[in-house]
């Protein structure tokens, strides 16, 4: 295997450098699971510095509640550590509220973090009101960062547009800094001078430029690939379901920027509200990840946002295709975020979601797939006890903590069978049961699709189906999940969920 040097960025300019295969970073998507972080956080902009890679979110709550933020960095997009409140009011001494959408970007030694605070409108901005975007520094990635110049830099409103969700952005053509921002459905760009903390201005006399876009309504973002500069925005309400990431392309960091597509928007069976995002690029490679926040589809709480990344690919003509939100989770990160459990004892083992104890249980994750195709291994040791059973839950829903469900169940017997079983909030019956591919075996690779009223059980061999059933009535979509049953251990591992359509 053939090795890249990737080179990461950091404030002192001298790279430390790293030697590894370039599938090191090569994801799908955030295969230990979304969220790969615990907490209500929304708006991440990302960054890499010191061989780390970081993501600045808001802290999801109300408004009066938003008076911090925390940042988050990981060696390989997997294992994350949490960084407590880098930024808080007590060092921007004229913000009180709704901290919001931090971006970051080293320069001259220092860290630079550039926020919104006090959601300032704009019938207020002659009656005194203090607020908008400030920039704090600090000598290090995780703070404290301390406020720069004692008051906001842009603390009005400039060409219609609400000081909030800025990006900053360092063009390597010529070394200029830029920051784009804007709420109200109006996007403005400005110059950043050398000294990061004051606004520059333009050839001809302006500050403020207005570049707003077809559709756009806040959380800008900018990034260049080949020459083209991508200005990216978030479409539609934030508490919405309509809530999205749009993009356009220029030749200049100053546009025009003519939309050219959405890429990012709710999917009905993994996630809503999908927007407000930053980039990240593996150095080096045209490996590209999206950093989103996003909405269970269980959740009603318009805060409840919460941190996803999915792999973004661009197309042989320099645009972006759709990004698909895929479901994985290999537990390599030892945590079971956006697991919920009913019943039974669960914990990560050995990167396999190990269930312990007689009783049943159920894990389950908050989606509603109709077709799909769901895979993960199975381990259940045989102790030829037929009611002792593990496997995956699919288009299920009323969960108990005793462990019942309405839905359909595909397992692993003790007694080494495999079945497939539809449960009802009054019976549970065995639709189909053959022998298992190798009696004595304890860990199986399991594949189940659903595809309209065909139900189909792969067991090891994927090529051949172990158990094909035509199902006449029974749910036609929900959630996904897996159970145990009277086993003194079974384990889970290697999860991965999509329409068939988007299956690896």
């Amino acid at each position: 295997m053939f090795q890249v040097v990737l080179g990461f960025f950091n404030a002192t300019k001298e790279p430390r450098v790293n030697v590894r295969s370039p599938d090191f970073f090569d994801y799908p998507t955030a295969v230990a699971g979304n969220p790969f972080v615990d907490g209500w956080y929304a708006d991440p902009d990302t960054e890499i510095y010191n061989d780390l890679f970081w993501v600045f979110p808001t802290y999801s709550d109300a408004y009066e509640k938003q008076t911090f933020l925390d940042a988050f960095s990981s060696p390989d997009l997997i294992h994350w550590t949490k960084h407590s409140s880098i930024l808080t009011i007590e060092n921007v001494k004229w913000a009180n509220k709704a901290v919001w959408a931090p971006a970051p970007i080293a320069r001259n030694g220092k860290y630079y973090l550039y926020f919104g605070a006090n959601d300032i409108q704009e019938d207020e901005d002659t009656a005194g009101a203090i607020g908008g975007i400030g920039v704090a520094v600090a000598d290090q990635p995780e703070g404290p960062y301390i406020d720069a110049i004692g008051e906001p830099l842009i603390g009005h409103y400039y060409n219609d547009a609400q000081p909030i969700d800025q990006d900053v952005f360092i063009d390597d053509k010529d070394g200029q800094a830029y920051i784009y921002y804007g709420g109200h459905s109006h996007a403005n760009v400005a110059k950043l001078n050398a000294d990061m903390v004051s606004i520059g201005t333009f050839n001809d006399g302006t500050q403020y430029k207005e570049i707003t876009p077809e559709n756009y309504v806040e959380g800008s973002q900018m990034i260049k690939r080949n020459g083209i500069y991508y200005f990216m925005w978030s479409e539609g309400g934030w508490t919405g379901a309509d809530y999205s990431v749009s993009y356009a392309m220029s030749d200049s960091p100053l546009g025009p920027f003519i939309r050219k597509a959405k890429i990012l928007q709710q999917d009905s069976a993994v996630a809503k509200g999908s927007g407000h995002h930053g980039v990240i690029n593996i150095p080096g490679t045209e490996i590209w990840y999206i950093v989103y926040h996003r909405r269970p589809l269980s959740e009603t709480d318009g805060n409840h946002r919460v941190l996803a990344y999915d792999r973004m690919y661009f197309n042989e003509d320099d645009t972006i295709a759709p990004v698909q939100m895929l479901v994985q989770d290999n537990f390599a990160d030892d945590n079971t975020i956006g697991w919920k459990m009913y019943g039974g004892s669960w914990a990560v083992v050995d990167e396999r979601l190990t269930s312990s104890g007689p009783s049943a249980g159920l894990a389950m994750l908050d989606t509603d797939f109709e077709s799909l195709v769901f895979e993960a291994t199975v381990s259940l040791e045989q102790t030829g006890e037929a009611d002792t059973e593990a496997g995956l839950i699919f288009r299920a829903s009323n969960f108990s903590d005793e462990g019942g469900f309405e839905g359909y169940f595909a397992g692993l017997t003790g007694s080494g069978d495999v079945i497939l079983r539809s449960n009802d909030a009054a019976t549970s019956d065995i639709l189909a049961k053959e022998a298992a591919a190798s009696v004595g075996q304890n860990e199986y690779t399991f594949r189940v699709t659903a595809n309209a009223s065909t139900i189909s059980i792969y067991v090891d061999d994927m090529d051949a189906a172990k158990i094909t059933v035509e199902v006449e009535s029974g749910p036609s979509s929900g959630a996904t999940g897996v159970r145990s049953v009277n086993a003194s251990i079974a384990s889970f591992g290697n999860i991965s969920v999509a329409r068939p359509e988007d299956a690896l």
